[in-house]
């Protein structure tokens, strides 16, 4: 991919110096892959960067609020350069020119240029030249789209032969001959990526039920495949893999976590990272870990909002049961809303090991009140809070009631 990536930045920068102003480069999603660069003769300072071009810039992904007041301009539709008035209370301190990228009469991403709206701006010879650029990138972005398309089913077949936390077995293909034949190709596709150290993210749940609606490799770095996973019901997740250049380095991915975990609007969102391993025959169990220590983030905001499987402690164990496993009837009682506080401390009394001036600190409430809250919890579960396997079970099912 590091080749396509030069090419875009190529022609970004061909379009910048033909019309003396900063291009960027999105695509249909608004997510980045090029933006000019500064210098070649283009007159390019601080003012030029306005709010919606620095986060773009700085996290690869525009606001939905953006891509609305942007698409409401038509530019979807567009089959020449549109012009877009400045909107300061939207931040957009500047007019942009949009150069829709189509191929094939469908638009694939846009070019932005800044437009200062004076007169001095491009012409429409420059635009007209402009756009024959576009248009390459265009046929650019239409092949990488169709591998791409090969890529994520690849991808999404080879995590989907694994095992499944919270559903008790495997998903996937039935026939292993599916699963081996998008291994073979999933390793064509990658190249020498294929056999290098990486980790595997999940990122959960990602707002849209759209099975393909993923950000392209290319606007994550780091990236090697992405492709959507099922969550719950009729939601995704998202499913990243991820390049490292060292086992105890986790940089790139952690960045690439974060940054999608906080792309999507709306629904709290966490994310999950696999252990590093070395080649593709694993990533199966790579799925497993990342989308397991994504749940774990959901349900235990200490691990949140980017957890490591290595540091999920016993939902390692507990992601693994099916859903009803986790319900015992023991705690039905004490899980009802009207014990949410005694819940509350009988979980907190069970992570300080027993211990009853560690727990009542850190509740902040006098011991007498501690003991008289777990003499409750004793009375409602029928459990002995002195004896060590009813606390494990105690422990586990309250553990299990945040999954």
């Amino acid at each position: 991919m590091g080749g396509v990536k030069g090419d875009y930045q190529d022609l970004v920068d061909e379009i910048s110096v033909l019309l003396g102003t900063p291009a960027t480069l999105e695509d249909r999603g608004f997510g980045l892959i090029a933006y000019g660069a500064q210098g070649s003769g283009i007159d390019f300072d601080a003012s030029s960067l306005d709010p919606v071009r620095t986060r773009s810039i700085l996290t690869r992904r525009s606001t939905a609020a953006v891509r609305d007041w942007f698409e409401g301009f038509g530019i979807a539709r567009a089959t020449g350069p549109v012009r877009i008035p400045a909107a300061p209370e939207a931040g957009v301190n500047l007019a942009r020119i949009c150069l829709p990228v189509r191929h094939r009469g469908t638009v694939l991403g846009y070019v932005w240029l800044l437009d200062a709206g004076d007169g001095a701006g491009p012409t429409e010879q420059q635009l007209s030249a402009a756009m024959e650029v576009a248009a390459r990138i265009g046929a650019l972005l239409a092949d990488e789209a169709q591998a791409g398309a090969d890529l994520t089913r690849e991808f999404r077949t080879v995590l989907s032969a694994g095992r499944a936390p919270g559903a008790g077995g495997t998903q996937g293909p039935a026939d292993p001959a599916a699963v081996a034949t998008a291994l073979a190709a999933l390793r064509t596709e990658l190249g020498a990526d294929a056999d290098g150290l990486h980790t595997v993210v999940c990122v959960a749940p990602w707002p849209s039920a759209e099975p393909d609606d993923a950000p392209s490799p290319h606007t994550v770095p780091g990236a090697a495949a992405v492709c959507t996973m099922p969550w719950r019901a009729s939601s995704q997740s998202l499913a990243v893999l991820i390049r490292l250049r060292a086992t105890g380095v986790l940089t790139p991915a952690l960045s690439a976590a974060d940054r999608l975990r906080r792309s999507p609007a709306g629904a709290r969102t966490a994310a999950g990272l696999a252990a590093p391993r070395r080649g593709l025959a694993e990533l199966a169990d790579s799925w497993y870990e990342a989308l397991a220590a994504a749940r774990a983030a959901l349900a235990e905001d200490r691990l949140g909002p980017v957890a490591q499987w290595s540091a999920i402690g016993p939902y390692r164990m507990l992601t693994a049961l099916p859903p009803r496993a986790s319900r015992d009837p023991v705690a039905q009682e004490l899980l009802a809303p009207a014990h949410r506080e005694l819940a509350r401390t009988a979980e907190a009394f069970l992570d300080c090991a027993g211990q009853a001036g560690r727990t009542a600190a850190l509740l902040g409430i006098h011991r007498q009140t501690l003991y008289y809250r777990l003499s409750r919890v004793e009375q409602l579960t029928g459990l002995d809070l002195d004896d060590g396997e009813d606390r494990l079970l105690l422990h586990m099912t309250l553990k299990g009631a945040r999954l």
